[in-house]
């Protein structure tokens, strides 16, 4: 028989006590957790019969093997054709049993995952927890008026260190919206819609955000902005903007004429490297480009009962017969796109459709994606079998590395070359022709092999690629395959000079649609003279910056590997990507 010793009251404080006026409330003792019954009190399961643990294990037996015995006793009556509601006494007793354990594991397990789930819906505009305790700011616990513990280890948990945050907010009626989203009544991503002023809603989403948090966002900017043209276009929620600086580098001589290229990057070195490799080509006459193909892809996939008819599908949609029939279907989705192929693999009973279309001067994932919708909706009254899986199946393939935009290519395939005469690979570049040869060999094309690189044969092509791309309002994440990217080098005219290019299948650009109609971008690419869609040509804009990323890459390759060959490179990112200057000091 367990025979528990009351535990003695402790003496009642005198009148003159000071912890007579103090709350009930107590801390716990060192090592012990706050939410945990201390040892001396006594706990639920001590009413039981048996050791937590036998409890739990006599439940679970019990649940699951009433439940396989019930089973198999339907299955029985099933096959033998008695009807379900008659039952035998052990029915009954395991009906019981079954009904009971559930309900001992539903009220052990149950109520703390519904107390969990009910604590974090209040969270539900932010879908973060506050992180917050039940801590007052001066460190007292919220019931306790007294002092606090003169003890070291009776203290509270100490939370972050709260940052002081400034106000934004210009009235009362702010402030009350403000305390509608930290208390979770007004979704943040509404607050656009309902107050009809982008600015206001920027400046309370953020608000809301510094006190839900308790970190101050002093060094994002609010103010200068157009928070009204990003609105369902470029960015949901927003809270502010971030400043990149913007740098020039040329001029760039290509194809007969001149361009200043903007570059957004905080890489030092970056924009003054490529300006020394436009500076090398404009002194040997300049380079000139050739746009191989311009084509943006989408490749969907969808699943047949058996291999061979996904098959017929492949076969029906590469049969040039076809093809007519299957772009009329396709140019529908705009005036502007325009199907030029489709090439399908199939694995299994999976089919994989690549479809390849001009899409003028935007960089058209919509409008081909559009396109592809409506032939699968054609195709679907000639193969009603057909199960449509997803609108892209990764054939096509956007924002990976992939061997089939390096070779089938994808958006703009570009070639760009230059002869670089000796002197100035000497005078500007300070290195030799032979050494930039053999360099390029080395590296670029069997340092990049040992790697296994995938369109990689290249120095830094993705460096240049992402600061334009970032200046002109591009997709910053098609800058994985808008790199690919192998550089050659070759010394012709007897030795004496260099020939060099770069060959870029897979440029995704263009220069109408997403970030190009932000004010700051659109002025980079007017500066560049392809703003908007060419009202003589569709899709030249895209199409020219697209050889302006290839011109500016062959820059940057070529002083980038001259300061390799010439033993500069530490030597210049040790003078032009390194700061002394204490950055918080000058923050503030």
């Amino acid at each position: 028989m367990d025979v528990r010793r009351r535990q003695p009251k402790p003496p009642r404080p005198a009148a003159g006590d000071p912890r007579r006026h103090q709350k009930s409330l107590r801390l716990p003792a060192p090592g012990v957790d706050r939410h945990e019954p201390s040892p001396s009190s006594p706990k639920a399961s001590d009413a039981l019969p048996l050791p937590l643990y036998l409890t739990n294990a006599v439940f679970f037996t019990l649940f699951f093997s009433v439940a396989y015995y019930l089973l198999h006793r339907w299955r029985d009556k099933i096959r033998s054709s008695v009807p379900l509601h008659v039952v035998t006494f052990p029915e009954i007793a395991a009906i019981v049993s079954l009904i009971a354990s559930f309900i001992y594991l539903l009220g052990f397990f149950g109520i703390g995952f519904v107390q969990s789930f009910i604590s974090r819906a209040s969270h539900d505009a932010w879908d973060v927890l506050d992180d917050e305790v039940a801590v007052g700011g001066d460190g007292f616990l919220p019931e306790d008026d007294g002092p606090p513990c003169a003890a070291i280890a009776c203290a509270p948990p100490k939370l972050a260190e709260r940052e002081p945050i400034d106000s934004a907010l210009s009235s009362a009626e702010d402030e009350e919206v403000v305390k509608s989203v930290t208390d979770g009544k007004i979704p943040s991503y509404s607050l656009e819609s309902m107050l009809g002023d982008c600015k206001r809603a920027t400046s309370i989403r953020r608000e809301a955000l510094q006190r839900m948090t308790g970190r101050s966002l002093k060094g994002l900017p609010l103010e200068g902005f157009d928070y009204e043209s990003i609105l369902g276009q470029c960015c949901e929620m927003p809270v502010g903007y971030v400043q990149i600086p913007v740098g020039i580098a040329g001029p760039l001589l290509l194809d007969g004429l001149e361009y200043s290229v903007p570059m957004a990057t905080t890489e030092g070195c970056l924009v003054a490297s490529t300006n020394r490799g436009c500076k090398a080509i404009y002194a040997s006459g300049g380079a000139t480009s050739v746009l191989l193909k311009d084509g943006m892809t989408r490749a969907p996939v969808v699943r047949f009962g058996s291999a061979k008819r996904a098959a017929e599908l492949k076969f029906f949609l590469e049969d040039p017969d076809n093809f007519e029939t299957l772009a009329m279907v396709f140019n529908r989705s705009s005036r502007f796109a325009r199907l030029q192929s489709i090439k399908c693999s199939i694995a299994g009973k999976n089919l994989y459709m690549r479809f390849t279309c001009g899409t003028g001067d935007a960089m058209g994932m919509n409008m081909v994606s559009k396109g592809v919708q409506n032939v699968l909706d054609f195709l679907q009254s000639d193969f009603p079998d057909m199960d449509i899986i997803g609108i892209s199946g990764n054939f096509c393939s956007d924002k990976k590395p992939a061997a089939v935009n390096w070779i089938e290519g994808r958006g703009k395939s570009v070639v760009c070359e230059a002869i670089i005469k000796e002197e100035v690979v000497k005078k500007v570049l300070k290195t030799s022709v032979h050494s930039l040869v053999e360099l390029n060999m080395l590296k670029n094309l069997t340092g990049s092999a040992v790697a296994g690189s995938l369109g990689g044969f290249n120095a830094h092509a993705s460096n240049i690629v992402s600061a334009i791309f970032i200046a002109t309002g591009q997709d910053p994440a098609q800058n994985v395959e808008s790199s690919h990217c192998i550089t050659m080098m070759e010394a012709v005219n007897e030795g004496k000079d260099l020939h060099m290019s770069v060959t870029m299948p897979s440029i995704e650009v263009g220069t109408v649609g997403g970030g190009t109609q932000l004010a700051s971008q659109s002025a980079c690419l007017n500066l560049l003279s392809v703003r908007g869609a060419s009202r003589e040509s569709p899709g030249a804009n895209a199409r020219r910056l697209a050889t302006i990323v290839a011109g500016a890459v062959l820059a940057g390759e070529l002083s980038l590997m001259s300061a390799i060959s010439a033993g500069q490179l530490v030597k210049s990112h040790m003078k032009y990507n390194r700061s002394s200057r204490d950055v918080t000091k000058v923050g503030s």
